[in-house]
């Protein structure tokens, strides 16, 4: 059940990651972007002290965050190439 809760969830945060950042990819890469998100929004929240993981709008915030954050570190790299 929780492997379909953090597809459900990665999906929807990559998404709006994607609209966020002005990229453009397809559902499953939405998807695995969004699953790294929760763990790099979780890991980075987490040096913060803060945890929203305790309901699925405080999870889907932390993917979010961190999606957002992967995407823009993916664009920093490729453009300075």
């Amino acid at each position: 059940m929780y492997i379909l809760f953090w597809i459900l969830i990665g999906g929807i945060a990559g998404w709006i990651a994607e609209k966020i950042t002005r990229s453009d990819h397809g559902l499953f890469m939405n998807i695995i972007v969004g699953i790294v998100g929760a763990v790099l929004g979780g890991w980075l929240l987490g040096i913060f002290g803060v945890n929203l993981e305790e309901d699925w709008i405080g999870s889907l915030i932390t993917a979010v965050i961190g999606a957002v954050l992967l995407l823009f570190a993916l664009k920093a790299i490729r453009g300075r190439r």
